[in-house]
C-alpha cells in the first residue's frame, strides 16, 4: 500500500513544512486540489459533499497545483505530486502538456496526473473553453498529451483541437501516471480505456467495491485487463488491519489519508498537522 497526504485550502505558508514532513515519514504522494475561480453564481450542485453545498469553498485559498509543486519537489527527495484532480478541459492542451512536461522533468519525474471533467460551467466560461463538448474534448485531450510526452513530433486533428506537428522539450522519459477521478459510468469508462488508474472519494467501501469492479470491466473491454492499474481511495481508516482489509479484500493500492475534513474550516495550527504526519509515519507507515 502507498500512502498520500492530501490537504488543499489552508493556509498557504503551511505546504512546504507539510511536504518536508511528509517525505520523512514515508508517505509516497502529496496530493492537492484543483480551482482556478469561485464563480458567484452557477447552475450545477458541488459533487463531492453530500448536499451539494460548495459555500465553503468561497474565499479558500488555493495555488496553482503546478507552481505549488514545483516548490515542493526543492524541499523533498522522494515524495511525488498529484493533482487531485486538475480540471483538465478547462485548460488548453498543449499548453498543459507543457506544464506537465516540466514539472516532471523538474521534479525527477515525482508528478502524477490527475484529471477530472470539473462540475461547473462558469469555470469553462471564464476560461475560454466550451462547456457542452466538455466530454469529448476530454477523450481527445487525454491522448493529445500523452502525445506531446514521447519528445517526438506530434500532430492532431479533430473537430475541436487542430494541432500542426509539434515537439516539446524537454520531456520525461515517459509520461506521467495519468489517474481518473470521477463519478459516473463515462468517467469509469474513459478512465479504462486512457488513464492508469482511478480515485475515489466519497464512496462507502461497498460503493468502492461495485465501481472497481465496473472499471475493470470497462478495462478488459478495452484489452487492457492485465495492464497495471492504480486504485487511490480516500477512506476513513484508522488502524492497519483497516487498511489492509482495503489492499488485500478491496483492491486499494494507494490510500489518500488527511488529518481534517477538506470541507470544512481549518482550525489546525501548522503543528498540530505536522504532528499528525509524524505520528502516521511512526505508527502506521513504518509498520505496515
Amino acid at each position: 500500500m502507498k500512502f498520500a497526504l492530501s490537504e488543499a485550502m489552508c493556509d498557504i505558508s503551511h505546504y512546504i513544512p507539510l511536504a518536508r514532513a511528509a517525505d520523512e515519514a514515508g508517505f509516497s504522494v502529496f496530493s492537492y486540489g484543483d480551482s482556478i475561480l469561485y464563480p458567484e453564481t452557477t447552475s450545477e450542485e458541488y459533487p463531492y459533499t453530500e448536499s451539494g453545498d460548495r459555500s465553503f469553498l468561497d474565499g479558500a485559498p488555493f495555488l496553482d497545483p503546478f507552481q505549488l509543486f514545483a516548490a515542493m519537489s526543492v524541499v523533498t527527495e522522494n515524495l511525488k505530486f498529484m493533482t487531485g484532480v486538475l480540471k483538465t478541459p478547462i485548460r488548453n492542451p498543449v499548453l498543459t502538456a507543457k506544464m506537465v512536461s516540466s514539472l516532471a522533468c523538474f521534479s525527477d519525474e515525482r508528478f502524477i496526473l490527475g484529471v477530472g471533467l470539473d462540475p461547473w460551467p462558469e469555470d469553462f466560461h471564464a476560461c475560454g473553453e466550451d462547456w457542452k463538448s466538455r466530454a469529448p474534448r476530454m477523450d481527445e485531450i487525454l491522448q493529445i498529451i500523452p502525445g506531446l510526452m514521447t519528445g517526438d513530433y506530434f500532430e492532431w486533428h479533430s473537430e475541436y483541437y487542430d494541432i500542426p506537428p509539434i515537439k516539446m522539450c524537454p520531456t520525461p522519459s515517459k509520461c506521467p501516471p495519468i489517474i481518473y477521478g470521477g463519478h459516473s459510468k463515462p468517467a469509469y469508462r474513459r478512465a479504462a480505456r486512457y488513464a492508469d488508474g482511478f480515485l475515489f472519494i466519497s464512496v462507502t467501501e461497498e460503493q468502492l467495491v461495485e465501481r472497481i469492479n465496473l472499471l475493470k470491466t470497462y478495462r478488459k473491454e478495452f484489452g487492457r485487463e492485465n495492464e497495471p492499474l492504480t486504485i487511490a481511495a480516500g477512506m476513513p481508516v484508522s488502524t492497519i488491519d483497516e487498511i489492509r482489509h482495503l489492499e488485500e479484500d478491496v483492491g486499494v493500492t494507494d490510500l489518500h489519508v488527511s488529518y481534517r475534513n477538506p470541507y470544512l474550516p481549518d482550525t489546525m495550527t501548522l503543528q498540530e498537522k505536522l504532528d499528525w504526519v509524524k505520528r502516521f509515519g511512526d505508527e502506521i507507515i513504518a509498520r505496515y
